[in-house]
Formats: C-alpha cells, sequence, structure tokens
C-alpha cells in the first residue's frame, strides 16, 4: 500500500500541530527530512516511542523543532509503519513539514484514509470506523460515550453472535437437505424455530434502542413559540446565559429564527426561537410567522409561552391549537408581575405548565425537569446498554428483520426447510453490511468521504 501523510490536526493557530504519516516506506521518508538529538538507528528505536530533534529541509536547514511519535507494524492505528510529527502550530510550518514529506515519496492522504487502512487491514471493522467519526462529532458526554462503546465493539459482538447463529441454521438446513433418509425435518424446524425468536429478541432490542440513540445523536428539536413579546427571545437568553437574542419593547422584533444548543441531563436540546405568531403587519414579517408555524409543527418538542398578565387572544388560542397534539409545554411568564390571565383553556389544553419569569429566572429548573421527564433523559444510555445511533445501521437491522419474520413465518407455515435459507442468507447478509464484511465499496468510500482530513 501507498505511504500517506496529512496534518491531523484543525486548521488554524495552536500550540501543537501533528503531521501523521502511515505506510510502508514512513520511517524512510522521515530518515530524510528528520534530525533526532540523539542518533540511532530505526531498527534500534521501539514503537510506541518518542524522539526529540529537528525537522531539515534539502538544504539543511532547521524547519522546526519537533517531537516524533513512532509505531511499528502492526501495533499502530492503520496496522503499518507510522509516525506522528508534533511540531509547533500554525499552518505555515505544518504545511512546510507537509510538503517536505510529499516530496520525499509520501502522497496525501484522503479523508478518512488512516481510519480507512485501519479497517481494510482489519484492526476494526465498519462500524468501529463509523464511530471514530461520531466520538469526534459527539455534541454530548453520552454521545461520546455510546460512540465509544460502539469502537471498543460492543455492536460488533453483538452483530456478530447473531451471524454465528444463523450461519449456524444454515449448516443444519443443508445436513437436513443432504440426508433426507433420516427424517429429521421436524426436529430442526423446531430447533431453527426456536433460535430465531431469540436473534428476533436481540434484533428487537437492537431496533426499539434506535429511538434513544437518535435522541443522543441528533437531540431534540425544541421550539419556542408564542405571540409577539410573551418572552420568547428573553426565555432564549435565560436559557443560554447570554444576550443572543434582541429583547424590546417592540412587538415583532424577531423576524428570523435564532438557533442554539444546550444539554439536559447529557442530551441537546436544538432550541429554536421563533417570530412571534400574530396577523404580521408586512410582508418580512408574515414570512417570519409562517415560518415559525412550519418549525413548531415539525419539531420534537413546543415550549409554548404566555404573558400571564395579558388575557388570552385569538392568537393564543391559535397556538393552544397548534400545540394540542404535540409534546409540548407550557409556559406562563412574568410570574413575578401580576396575573390576568385566565387560565381555563390553557388548562384544557392538558399539557404541563410552567411557571415562570424571566426576570428572576424563577421556574427556568423546572421547565428542565418537565423536558427530562417527557424523554425519561436520565434514564437514556445511564446503564451502559447498547445503543444503536448510526441512520445505516438502523435500516439494515429493520431489512434482517423483515427476512427474519418472513423466515418464521416460513416454519410456522410448514412449508419445505430449504425454501428459508434464502431468508436466513439475507440476514446474514444484511448484518454483515453493519460490520463490513458485506459491504461494497461504494458504500465504503461514502462512509470514509465523511471523515476529516488526517483521522
Amino acid at each position: 500500500m501507498n505511504t500517506i501523510v496529512a496534518i491531523s490536526t484543525a486548521p488554524g493557530v495552536g500550540g501543537i500541530g501533528m503531521i501523521r504519516m502511515s505506510g510502508e516506506d514512513s520511517f524512510n521518508i522521515l530518515d530524510k527530512i528528520f534530525v533526532p538529538k540523539t542518533n540511532q538507528n530505526i531498527s534500534e528505536i521501539k514503537g510506541y516511542t518518542i524522539k526529540y530533534g529537528n525537522i531539515v529541509n534539502a538544504k539543511n536547514e532547521v524547519v522546526d523543532e519537533v517531537l516524533v511519535s513512532y509505531f511499528k507494524a502492526p501495533k499502530s492505528y492503520t496496522t503499518e509503519n507510522m509516525c506522528e510529527i508534533n511540531s509547533h502550530g500554525g499552518m505555515i510550518i505544518m504545511n512546510k513539514i507537509l510538503e517536505l514529506c510529499l516530496e520525499n515519496g509520501a502522497e496525501l492522504a484522503e479523508a478518512g484514509e488512516f481510519t480507512k487502512k485501519a479497517f481494510l487491514n482489519g484492526r476494526i471493522d465498519l462500524s468501529q470506523a463509523e464511530a471514530v467519526i461520531d466520538i469526534i462529532n459527539a455534541k454530548t458526554d453520552k454521545e461520546a460515550n455510546i460512540s465509544l462503546k460502539q469502537l471498543e465493539g460492543n455492536l460488533s459482538t453483538e452483530i456478530t453472535d447473531i451471524r454465528k447463529t444463523i450461519i449456524s441454521l444454515l449448516a443444519d438446513i443443508e445436513a437436513t437437505i443432504d440426508y433426507p433418509e433420516y427424517d429429521i425435518e421436524e426436529v430442526t424446524n423446531k430447533r431453527i424455530l426456536e433460535a430465531l425468536i431469540e436473534v428476533e429478541k436481540k434484533i428487537n432490542t437492537m431496533e426499539k434502542s434506535f429511538e434513544n440513540g437518535k435522541i443522543i445523536r441528533d437531540g431534540i428539536k425544541t421550539a419556542i413559540i408564542g405571540r409577539p413579546n410573551a418572552g420568547k427571545s428573553s426565555l432564549l437568553n435565560l436559557i443560554l446565559k447570554e444576550e443572543r437574542a434582541i429583547v424590546t419593547d417592540i412587538e415583532g422584533t424577531t423576524r428570523d429564527t435564532i438557533e442554539e444548543y444546550i444539554q439536559v441531563d447529557g442530551i441537546p436540546l436544538k432550541i429554536i426561537d421563533t417570530a412571534g405568531i400574530r396577523n404580521a403587519r408586512d410582508e418580512v414579517e408574515k414570512i417570519g410567522v409562517k415560518k415559525a408555524i412550519e418549525i413548531a409543527k415539525d419539531s420534537d418538542i413546543v415550549i409554548a409561552i404566555f404573558d400571564i398578565n395579558r388575557k388570552l387572544n385569538d392568537e393564543d388560542e391559535q397556538i393552544l391549537k397548534l400545540v394540542s397534539e404535540k409534546n409540548a409545554i407550557i409556559v406562563l411568564n412574568k410570574i413575578d408581575l401580576n396575573s390576568n390571565t385566565d387560565l381555563t383553556k390553557i388548562k384544557k389544553a392538558n399539557k404541563p405548565i410552567v411557571k415562570l419569569s424571566t426576570k428572576t429566572k424563577e421556574g427556568i429548573e423546572e421547565l428542565y425537569n418537565k423536558i427530562s421527564e417527557i424523554y425519561n433523559l436520565k434514564e437514556i444510555a445511564n446503564n451502559g446498554e447498547l445503543i444503536v445511533s448510526n441512520n445505516r445501521h438502523k435500516k439494515l437491522i429493520k431489512n434482517a428483520k423483515a427476512n427474519l419474520e418472513i423466515a418464521k413465518q416460513t416454519i410456522i407455515d410448514k412449508m419445505p426447510i430449504d425454501i428459508i435459507s434464502g431468508n436466513l442468507k439475507e440476514i446474514i447478509e444484511e448484518l454483515g453490511k453493519i460490520t463490513g464484511e458485506t459491504v461494497t465499496e461504494d458504500v465504503i468510500n461514502e462512509i470514509f468521504s465523511k471523515f476529516c482530513l488526517g483521522k
């Protein structure tokens, strides 16, 4: 395989930068540009060691003072010879070192190519490779934890166990077909059905875990809606603990959406402040109101905020109707002032009610608690169970389940035993696409194209 190189640290200025190189010629290329303070033959250098010295150019001029980490095959991230040049941060220095590596025989790595090598060389499977990018992109501790579990192989182990069970069943079917004189089809059918029921339990558990996985990975889309000056932007600022949205006494200040992420019990919430819902007076505000209604309909949960010191009007009733069939929390704002609102219609909406003051901050913790209760956030991924969070995995698990159900029904209907072989092979095929045993090259390339350069 070729020797690849890339800058592995994010663009910009930092204290330390890293240039990563992997391939059979890594150490030969390094030898041409790195002058260690203590000379030592590469054969004498142990893996997992660091040497101090200088990177030099063709004129033997010092480019930078560096530390170089050595990783010898097969005990490296890619299972190949690898080195990581830790230089001073900053793109000028890192690009100079990168150019020297390229001039001396290395090729510029593609996005995710180091992890792709690790997969192709058998150090990790495809689901573990996908976990790497999930760890990098994790927005919360919980998301990082489930990705780390997947990197450690908990999903791979479960998939491998199921595939072994199905392969064993196929062997039994082949034996029954090859030796019909022993009349063991009924016994085999019974054993296969029992095994498939156990497999179905495991697949159902994985499929059901996706709902929690989706919440952990994508977060909860949370729309704040209300009529103008109800306190939507003030609530957003309170939640974010900063003056993110403009707050004035003038109605219709918010024309477009403002989106930010926060965490509640380790789960990301995508908070969206929207334009005040009312009969808009100009075209721009009309667009904002229309967009607010669309976002509310599309959100996972709605926070409908009402000014407790103003009587309900038609716009408030429109908001109550909007949230009637959605996960929603009603916030009664400005409890620090005297109430002037008849709560009869609000209570009829049969939604959790939180009394709050964006001015005094009273009630904000209760709002978080209500969101947590609705989604049972404290319990999600709290016990280290297997969580499926990847859309690709979910689709493949669903396909495997569909074939499993057909195989079960075939046995129940007492169809010839060889008919279910095709369905069992499909289960093996679909689950193998998760770990990479049966996946196409196009899918592999698509997955690794989503990685960052240098990983």
